[in-house]
């Protein structure tokens, strides 16, 4: 099974919950040591507002890159009539008047939306779209394989596209050294960066927790990667501090005709990983956590390199 592996388009597996705070980061750190024990993987952390499977898993970086992906007007002082066209146009109220000393208008970086619509109602062309580095992203070795991941500057925008970026950054890594796994460490939501992440995915595994939020949060997430034809599988986590919830999510699940495919519990094990960053398959692997997410990575495999594909 493994020399079939390694030929043709690597599968990939995302992690996703439709909210923060469900785990996914822990779990798919696991996923992460456990793979690696019988199948090589590339990983990325597509959760580029607030990375931290880096962290989770002592990942260091081995190549920093540079991220552009917004423009932002800048007015030439030498070359403003101060007409105010800018000022009248901008529907961001990122222009500034002239004021004191100030010869000229000016824009507010932080409200400028770089829609270029000054840049065409100046008349004396004074005006110009400069791109702007919104953040980095990086390649980093961890004990586990090769990890792609990234960060947004405050402030700034295209977080999708910043996904994508290291998404197709992992693709060509895998492809170029026949790697045949890709985990993908969602983002929380069901907005452009999850849309970028679940893309070209084989399988999703949402990440569920008890409670009123997550069970209308899970519901949203379902929604959005049926639209997107991805087969989805069910693990509940925490699964034991509210029974009332968990049997709220089976129920959701049921409806829609998806499989639980694991519970795990409460278990201290798990932040005392984070800690020692590891995961908490690797840092206890015999705890109650580590065993129930040892089960759930004995389903997702052959699901994810099954002929048919088919759940």
């Amino acid at each position: 099974m493994i020399a079939k592996m390694q030929t043709g388009k690597a599968k990939q597996c995302v992690i996703l919950s439709g909210k923060g705070g469900t785990g996914k980061t822990s779990i798919s750190a696991s996923l992460m040591h456990l793979s690696s024990q019988n199948i090589s993987g590339v990983y990325v952390d597509a959760d580029v507002d607030a990375a931290n499977l880096a962290l989770v898993t002592a990942a260091v970086p081995q190549e920093t890159h540079e991220f552009s992906g917004s423009k932002l007007a800048v007015i030439d002082p030498l070359f403003c009539s101060s007409c105010g066209s800018c000022f009248d146009v901008c529907r961001y109220d990122a222009i500034q008047e002239p004021v004191k000393e100030q010869a000229s208008y000016q824009v507010i970086d932080l409200l400028c939306d770089g829609c270029a619509a000054c840049v065409h109602a100046c008349p004396e062309s004074a005006i110009r779209m400069v791109v702007q580095q919104d953040g980095e992203w990086y390649h980093s070795i961890s004990a586990y394989g090769d990890l792609f991941h990234a960060e947004l500057f405050p402030a700034a925008e295209n977080t999708g596209k910043l996904v994508t970026t290291i998404k197709q950054e992992a693709v060509s890594f895998a492809e170029k050294h026949q790697i045949p796994l890709i985990i993908v460490d969602g983002p929380p939501g069901i907005g452009c960066p999850v849309i970028s992440a679940s893309t070209g995915a084989d399988l999703a595994l949402l990440v569920a927790e008890p409670g009123v939020s997550g069970k209308h949060d899970l519901e949203r997430i379902i929604q959005t990667l049926e639209h997107l034809k991805i087969p989805i599988l069910i693990c509940i986590n925490k699964y034991d501090i509210y029974p009332e919830g968990t049997d709220a999510i089976k129920r959701l699940a049921n409806s829609y005709g998806y499989q639980i495919i694991g519970e795990i519990p409460f278990d201290d094990a798990i932040p005392n990983a984070m800690v020692q960053a590891k995961p908490v398959t690797e840092f206890a692997p015999e705890s109650p956590a580590s065993l129930a997410i040892q089960k759930i990575c004995e389903v997702i495999l052959p699901v994810l390199f099954s002929d048919g594909g088919n759940l």
